[in-house]
């Protein structure tokens, strides 16, 4: 079927943030076509209105005549009937420094297709083609995508295309001036490209991209999923994120997580972050994007497609990102040690954990989990850390039984992911039950669909780990802070601690404890000074009225974890990370 659908993206003036897009319709719908713009994009379920980027859309036909337009809701519009072409132009903001959406200024550029493209009504399998022009001042720019071309040089402006609206919305695009690095995987072309100033050690990123591509493709034991695999690295002061796509990934980090070109063999923590940033999205090419719920194999992008399990297709994937890291050798066990004990401790410390079932925190992560305030901690559970922990348990029992995760992973990829079927609750607990049994079962249903608190510290104890729960501090207020205009912003305060007894809130900034000036940079000394009874004067404003209250100190909780090597030092890591 020939190209009935064409995109032209366009820029005069980059520095205004504006795309121009015109959208030619070669076979509008004869009773007047409906066009919709996504209200989420695949990845990042909240849902977030991209049209409101939009400006007012004019439509035209063949000879330039105009042609009514009609807002259905807040992203669907009726064009009126029309003979011949009908040819659609409008505009897109864009200024949003994230993966999700779109940037643009007379340094570069980046969109992805929720943002941009307005998908045609009825006609959302047909082909379409692209036209990328080049922005106006922007000699110097080049085009990185798995887009296929259709015309365009690599890397160049001109003419792309997809098989359909599905696959134009899952390809991110970068425009500007960047690096570029290429890198071969068994016949599979990959790539970097790096946006954004910096002094960064690129040469070492590859070197360490390509042990973790080459251990993950391994790991299903079949060919990669894909023809080509493109990293989109965008470094900033400070920023951190990734967005799955079918043949790339887009991601931020900070400038100083780049190694550098001293960057000594172990990894820096922040560099570390970054590999783990990109082994998690990369996972992510077979588990959520082939091997995904079946609720996400043909979602309405314009309402919210729940799911309970979110603790899988996030969560297993936390848990393996790490785990790569030591299977491809770019950590160490005494590292991987190190990444496993923050883990365990972010879940201890999050004390929704005993409010909120991980399998409801899947389910209501568009309105809690991406819409959090300051009481989120106490009532929702991340199902990425939880669902993390969850896979470490069963890892770990699955072991014992001469058996392993991967091998759970391994199935449901052959039977669902090679045909990107769908799956559903039962799917997934068959493939663990076939494996442990009734145990698995039993098992499931407590670490899914209850609060009871995980046996992750009894299992790796099993294995020879030894685990260290202790305090960071050993009184406390029962808040988490932040330097805050004038003293200390209560960003979080435990309803059951202390602070919240004496009637301090979340937004609260204490500038004053026992009539001394505090701040951000001394709080946890000064707070250190104090036995657990005591009494302490705080002195604070809400807003800007003034708040004087008093605090019995308490003790703090032991949850901070610290994970030991056992005197065979390679013992409990061979465990875990070999693969079976």
């Amino acid at each position: 079927m020939q190209n009935t659908i064409h995109y032209g993206v366009s820029s005069l003036h980059p520095a205004s943030h504006y795309f121009d897009i015109c959208l030619t319709i070669a076979e509008p719908d004869p009773a007047g076509q409906v066009l919709w713009l996504p209200d989420w994009i695949p990845g990042s379920y909240m849902i977030r209105d991209f049209s409101r980027h939009l400006t007012p859309l004019h439509a035209f036909t063949a000879d330039d005549q105009p042609v009514a337009i009609t807002a259905i809701d807040k992203s669907s519009w009726r064009c009126a009937p029309v003979e011949g072409l009908l040819r659609v132009r409008y505009r897109v903001y864009a200024w949003d420094m994230s993966v999700r959406t779109a940037l643009l200024d007379q340094f570069g550029g980046f969109f992805n297709g929720t943002s941009l493209f307005l998908a045609v009504s009825g006609q959302e399998q047909r082909p379409v083609s692209v036209s990328i022009e080049r922005p106006v001042g922007a000699e110097a720019w080049r085009v990185a995508t798995t887009l296929p071309r259709d015309g365009a040089e690599a890397l160049g402006f001109g003419d792309y295309c997809a098989a359909n609206y599905d696959e134009l919305i899952d390809h991110p695009v970068e425009l500007g001036v960047f690096d570029y690095l290429r890198f071969d995987m068994d016949g599979v072309p990959h790539a970097l490209a790096v946006t954004g100033v910096h002094r960064g050690d690129l040469a070492r990123l590859v070197s360490d991209l390509r042990k973790i591509c080459a251990t993950q493709i391994a790991f299903f034991q079949d060919p990669a999923p894909f023809s080509e695999y493109l990293f989109l690295l965008r470094v900033v002061g400070s920023g951190y994120g990734g967005l799955e796509h079918r043949s790339s990934t887009s991601l931020i980090c900070n400038r100083d997580d780049l190694p550098s070109a001293n960057e000594p063999e172990a990894p820096s923590a922040g560099y570390t972050q970054l590999l783990g940033l990109c082994s998690h999205e990369y996972f992510h090419s077979w588990n959520v994007k082939r091997l995904k719920p079946d609720v996400m194999v043909a979602p309405n992008l314009r309402q919210p497609a729940h799911t309970e399990l979110l603790w899988f297709f996030e969560g297993i994937t936390s848990y393996y990102d790490d785990q790569f890291l030591l299977r491809a050798g770019v950590i160490d066990a005494p590292a991987y040690a190190a990444l496993l004990s923050q883990q365990l401790s972010r879940y201890v410390q999050t004390p929704g954990r005993s409010v909120q079932t991980v399998s409801a925190s899947s389910f209501d992560a568009w309105t809690k989990y991406y819409q959090q305030n300051e009481n989120t901690p106490h009532v929702v559970v991340s199902y990425y850390i939880k669902g993390a922990i969850i896979a470490l348990c069963l890892d770990l029992m699955l072991r014992t039984q001469g058996h392993s995760l991967d091998a759970v992973m391994r199935a449901l990829w052959q039977r669902f992911g090679r045909s990107q079927a769908g799956i559903c609750a039962d799917d997934i607990q068959t493939a663990i039950t076939d494996l442990l049994g009734s145990y698995g079962e039993v098992f499931l249903q407590q670490a899914l669909h209850s609060t009871q608190e995980l046996p992750w510290q009894c299992l790796l104890e099993d294995i020879g780990v030894q685990v260290k729960l202790s305090s960071a501090q050993a009184v406390t207020l029962g808040v988490r802070t932040q330097a805050g205009d004038g003293g200390v912003l209560l960003r979080v305060v435990d309803p059951a601690g202390p602070a919240a007894q004496a009637g301090l809130s979340a937004g609260d900034v204490v500038v004053a404890l026992d009539q001394r000036r505090i701040s951000a940079a001394n709080w946890d000394k000064r707070l250190a000074q104090y036995a657990a009874g005591e009494s302490v004067s705080v002195y604070a404003f809400r807003r800007d009225e003034w708040l004087a209250c008093t605090c019995i100190i308490a003790v703090a909780a032991a949850d901070t974890c610290t994970l030991g090597l056992s005197d065979d030092t390679d013992a409990w890591p061979r465990v875990l990370a070999v693969n079976h």
